[in-house]
């Protein structure tokens, strides 16, 4: 259960949700808490997202950072500490730099990463290791934190249909993976802030030890300006785990909610 748990921590602390028109669906000042239940009624932990606005290298970012932590019975016999950060262009949401630190259980990584996009190159650098090395990468590829910024704003989900699927190139540590999800279409939500309208989307996984088959995550966002993630659940190899949206501050537009 531990490792389950903390694949799903990373999933929902570093990457989520999805689509907009032209108008961005973020700004500066965005912040999301979650709340994490193992088959539901273990709490498992925590997550929360927040949106800063900076400068990289003389170009004007967006800085994302995301964080992960264990709580509850979990925590007592096996403490995640997790932390993802993503600086990407505030035009195209294409990442400059990301990092990757986390202590698992004791199992700790320390990576940065900054992508030259025009070059289609990666800088890898393994601070636990002092080691660093430079691969490629494909066109205007994301990275896990910058996949969720870049979908909110890129996807036009008024134009989706239910079975559709969406595709991009995403690099995590020193490899390209094909990130690909299906719209499953609408649902009316029951959240903590009432009945919210929302798109489903299932994101690809691997079957195996985690998850019980590739279709085993689920997505809820709200269908409005924002696109606000609400709710996440993945059916896994023993019990399922579940994150919800429980705090939100500093959205660009308004919450729509059906029913308070």
């Amino acid at each position: 259960m531990k490792k389950q748990i903390l694949i799903i921590l990373a999933i929902f602390t570093a990457s989520f949700s999805f689509a907009l028109d032209q108008d961005p669906a973020f700004k500066g000042g965005e912040w999301f808490k979650f709340k994490m239940s193992y088959s539901g009624w273990m709490k498992a932990g925590n997550a929360t997202l927040q949106v800063k606005e900076t400068t990289l290298n003389g170009k004007p970012v967006f800085h994302v950072v995301g964080k992960g932590w264990t709580t509850g019975m979990i925590k007592w016999f096996f403490k995640v500490e997790d932390r993802y950060e993503s600086y990407f262009d505030k035009n195209t949401i294409l990442p400059y730099k990301f990092i990757r630190k986390i202590d698992e259980g004791g199992h700790k990584k320390n990576i940065e990463i900054e992508f030259d996009q025009a070059k289609r190159k990666a800088l890898i650098y393994n601070k636990k290791h002092d080691t660093k090395k430079t691969l490629d990468t494909k066109p205007n590829v994301q990275d896990m934190v910058s996949t969720f910024y870049y979908l909110r704003n890129k996807l036009d989900t008024k134009t989706l249909k239910e079975g559709d699927e969406v595709k991009l190139d995403m690099f995590f540590d020193e490899e390209s993976y094909g990130f690909k999800l299906k719209y499953l279409g609408k649902e009316n939500l029951d959240t903590d802030f009432g009945t919210v309208e929302t798109l489903m989307f299932r994101p690809y996984v691997m079957a195996g030890r985690v998850f019980k088959e590739e279709e085993s995550l689920t997505l809820w966002v709200s269908n409005d300006k924002n696109k606000i993630p609400l709710r996440v659940k993945a059916d896994l190899a023993v019990g399922s785990l579940r994150a919800d949206l429980v705090a939100y501050a500093g959205l660009k537009h308004s919450f729509k909610i059906i029913v308070d």
